[in-house]
């Protein structure tokens, strides 16, 4: 397996070809010992039984093939393609955000089992965010991903497009507010651990995008009231330079 990851870091295809041949070989091989091994004790087989599904799902897919296996520890992850030359691929689940127009609180956060199109998820994303935040939408802007969706609520579906002279002066204004999801999308990443999930199963991918969503609301509120604490503290002219020293490090 390091000879495999050398080779393809190398550009040298066809000695990694050779490496994953081989450990192919190996995984079969093992697998057919086992088979053979537990074929006459069947108090074996309920333990082997996951293992070697897995192993003959491995085995048996091929390259071009829908629903792959990728990981052994997590065979619900699957393949999302990017569409971006940094990084074409992320292996994982797909998360869908909901924030409000005017501050980018997340008032929507739920993980979806599988690789769905985009324009299919609208509809739980919008009940979530309504349901949560006891509020009935009346305007929605997404990106073109989302162009065919089957969502038939009360609210407005604006997709956004690229092309600013060929907007509207209006919806100018709001695709700027809709680019503030992906800013939100990235400090969640980055600063709320969504990136990498902890949690075993589809439930854990459906816990860890709530917990995030709650974790990020929570920095923002902190930060508000920081800021504000912190204009008080300078309007009032405290001559206290501890508690001002303390109040500007939590700023930052």
């Amino acid at each position: 397996m390091v000879k495999h990851h050398r080779y393809t870091h190398a550009q040298h295809y066809r000695r990694a070809r050779k490496q994953l041949k081989k450990l192919k070989t190996y995984l079969g091989r093992v697998t057919r010992d086992i088979g053979r091994k537990i074929a006459s004790r069947p108090e074996l087989a309920v333990d082997f039984e996951k293992l070697l599904s897995l192993s003959h799902r491995l085995l048996a897919q091929q390259r071009h093939d829908k629903n792959k296996l990728y990981s052994i520890h997590a065979p619900e992850v699957c393949c999302i393609s990017k569409g971006k030359a940094h990084k074409r691929y992320e292996f994982g689940c797909k998360v869908g955000v909901v924030t409000t127009m005017k501050t980018p609180f997340i008032v929507g956060i739920q993980a979806f089992e599988g690789n769905p199109y985009d324009g299919h998820t609208l509809t739980r994303s919008v009940e979530q965010a309504e349901r949560l935040g006891s509020f009935k939408a009346e305007e929605v802007y997404v990106d073109q991903g989302y162009r065919g969706h089957d969502y038939k609520g009360g609210a407005i579906i604006n997709v956004v497009r690229s092309g600013w002279r060929k907007l509207p002066r209006t919806l100018r204004r709001w695709l700027r507010r809709r680019s503030v999801v992906e800013a939100v999308i990235g400090h969640s990443k980055n600063e709320c651990r969504l990136a990498k999930n902890y949690l075993l199963g589809t439930e854990g991918d459906r816990l860890n995008a709530i917990l995030c969503g709650c974790g990020y609301n929570i920095r923002r509120l902190l930060r508000y009231l920081i800021f504000w604490l912190y204009k008080i503290l300078f309007a009032s002219r405290l001559t206290c330079p501890s508690v001002q020293l303390i109040v500007v490090a939590n700023r930052f």
